[in-house]
């Protein structure tokens, strides 16, 4: 029987951390949501981070705009927030609306207050090695890894998803921590092959419960990503939970895993965005 890896109890102990570190700044650290569109699941993703914000004590603000605004308002209200000093961190909330230019839009963010770390400037520094704002999701994943004593140096990781927010960014953070990882996609012939030999499993494809407890090697740490409805209209992830952790050493839920770890670190690296600690 699986450990389960409480991320919401992990980011408990993280807001507790940033609202003591916000009482000795000058002021609060403010995050900026532009929201565009009513997505439902948006909707909810937004209240999470609101609630957290005030949790530690961080000031999150939510610019919302009706589903039809024109790209011209958005480009210059990021400009705006650009240039306020009281604004430390900005996130624009995907996905957007389809006549709109995801890129354009995420790239006009300036990179010192790009804490979802989104924009290509940042996506290159995190491939180099030196990133000013590692992606949310991954870092989280990181920080939940080592939280666990989970080691991952040396370890076969295997990656099932390759998009850009979650599964490149972490299998280059993993290589970085010194792990062997395979990426698979759609496109991987023979999956259970690759996901069998895994000790560390992260799934993040959006497909629900698609992993089986036969994809899975005896004592494997598996960390499940993604979120969706099962046929019954129930939350669930990518991985079939109930089946999984008979097999599986670690395991993180959907929800109360990973989600609450990406809005811990969205908050952590606002507060390093109010601070400034970057590399040169």
């Amino acid at each position: 029987m699986a450990q389960i890896i409480k991320g919401d109890e992990i980011a408990a102990k993280i807001f507790k951390d940033i609202k003591k570190q916000v009482e000795t700044l000058e002021r609060q650290p403010n995050l900026a949501v532009v929201f565009v569109g009513d997505d439902f699941s948006s909707k909810s993703y937004v209240r999470a981070k609101k609630r957290s914000g005030k949790k530690a004590g961080i000031d999150v603000k939510v610019y919302e705009y009706p589903e039809n605004t024109s790209e011209e308002v958005i480009l210059d209200k990021i400009e705006k927030l650009n240039l306020d000093n009281g604004t430390d961190g900005i996130i624009v909330q995907l996905p957007l609306p389809a006549h709109l230019n995801e890129s354009k839009i995420i790239n006009s963010v300036n990179a010192s207050k790009d804490v979802d770390g989104f924009t290509y400037y940042n996506a290159g520094r995190l491939f180099k090695g030196q990133p000013l704002f590692e992606p949310c999701t991954p870092k989280g994943i990181m920080f939940m890894l080592e939280e666990s004593g989970i080691d991952v140096a040396s370890k076969n990781c295997v990656v099932v998803g390759r998009g850009n927010l979650v599964g490149l960014p972490l299998a280059r953070m993993l290589t970085e921590a010194n792990a062997t990882v395979t990426l698979c996609h759609s496109k991987t012939k023979n999956l259970e092959k690759f996901t069998k030999e895994a000790d560390i499993l992260v799934v993040a494809i959006g497909v629900s419960k698609f992993i089986k407890n036969y994809h899975i090697k005896d004592g494997a740490v598996v960390i499940d990503v993604g979120i969706s409805r099962d046929k019954n209209n129930k939350i669930s992830g990518d991985v079939d939970f109930e089946a999984v952790k008979e097999v599986a050493s670690y395991i993180s839920p959907v929800p109360k895993g990973v989600g609450p770890l990406t809005i811990s670190m969205l908050l952590t690296n606002t507060l390093k965005a109010y601070k400034g600690e970057f590399y040169d």
